[in-house]
């Protein structure tokens, strides 16, 4: 009687070897049909069946792409990798496993086509779980993008320390993460719920990365010193991770903070201020139905100190909820970097009572 032939006799399933690179099933056909890495072998002429060499050359696949190498490129490289070291390396497990997506086009997305029709003149569609970054990105974000949807948490928290130590804070943040999240954030949103599991998983790195990169605070400064920056999402908004951002930006100014994070009712937040007597208190509010302005105003007006001397903080708003409500006295800074040089500049001339009240410089 015959022995059965083994896994590495009659190579690994399509399947069996997505679930152990951590990739969809469906990832793996189209880097076959589009970039030829696929099996040298196929059983009975149709099904895939994976020899050693065949995984080597798709190790190599996940491990460029996930460094944000163009998946054309990054076809090439591995096969020509694999001819001139073919011998088989051992595969990689990783601790999570993507199920298979479909990725529609662009055109289908916002109903120029109906679901499943290809538009006029397009193309092969992109490789599944591909994110809508656009052209002019920078590579380090199409790498990060690439990990997170695999779910490649080592590789998502390697590509944003990366980015973070080449490019600082500020270029990282705005050129690297911020994109991401946004093209993670647009994918959910057309996707019926799906890859909502890549955008948490994104969002929790990206917020750990941000703490690391936050210096420890400046010690507090006696009686007559600007007080430290506030930091506080509107009553009911959720989005922190700007805030996180510009928290770490300010600490690498030196300038002290006081981070309240999400939903900060407005009780709270006005009696933080009468006892802090911050130098500025930046609002985040990510939409329109979360901007207040009635309370951006109420906490303008909140002051403390002694008689004759009495102090108010600058209201900083930020996020794209206040858009098109300009408010005079509460400068609304166009991004991290100029949010910085704003704080930074408040927080070394303290503003009075009458001083609050007029136009903010530089219009």
């Amino acid at each position: 009687m015959s022995e059965l032939p083994t896994p590495d006799d009659t190579g690994l399933t399509t399947g069996t070897l997505a679930r152990r690179l951590g990739v969809a099933p469906t990832t793996l056909r189209s880097w076959d049909r589009r970039y030829g890495i696929g099996p040298a072998v196929r059983a009975d002429g149709r099904h895939r069946r994976w020899r050693p060499g065949d995984v080597a050359v798709l190790e190599e696949m996940c491990r460029l792409t996930a460094a944000g190498v163009p998946p054309a490129e990054a076809a090439r490289t591995a096969r020509e990798r694999s001819a001139t070291h073919p011998e088989p390396r051992p595969v990689v497990v990783p601790s999570v496993v993507v199920q298979p997506v479909v990725e529609r086009s662009g055109a289908e997305r916002y109903g120029a086509v109906p679901p499943g029709a290809v538009p006029p003149g397009a193309g092969p569609s992109r490789a599944a779980g591909a994110l809508p970054l656009g052209r002019d990105v920078r590579q380090e974000c199409r790498g990060l993008a690439r990990a997170a949807v695999r779910l490649d948490a080592p590789a998502v928290e390697a590509r944003l320390e990366e980015a973070v130590e080449q490019h600082g804070l500020t270029t990282a943040w705005q050129e690297v993460m911020v994109p991401a999240l946004h093209a993670v954030g647009r994918k959910w949103e057309s996707s019926g719920d799906r890859y909502v599991e890549v955008e948490h998983l994104l969002s929790w790195h990206v917020s750990t990365a941000l703490r690391r990169a936050t210096r420890l605070p400046a010690p507090d400064e006696g009686a007559g010193a600007p007080g430290p920056v506030a930091l506080a999402c509107v009553p009911g908004e959720q989005h922190t991770l700007p805030l996180e951002a510009l928290n770490a930006g300010l600490s690498h100014l030196g300038l002290r903070t006081r981070m309240f994070g999400a939903a900060v009712p407005a009780e709270a937040l006005t009696a933080a201020v009468r006892r802090l007597g911050p130098a500025a208190v930046v609002l985040w509010a990510q939409s329109r139905s979360t901007a207040n302005l009635a309370l951006a105003r109420h906490v303008a007006d909140t002051r403390w100190g002694v008689r004759g001397a009495r102090r108010r903080p600058t209201v900083v708003l930020g996020g794209p909820g206040w858009a098109g409500r300009p408010v005079r006295g509460m400068p609304r800074p166009g991004g991290l970097r100029e949010a910085l040089e704003v704080l930074e500049v408040l927080s070394a001339t303290p503003s009075s009572v009458p001083a609050a009240d007029g136009p903010w410089p530089g219009g």
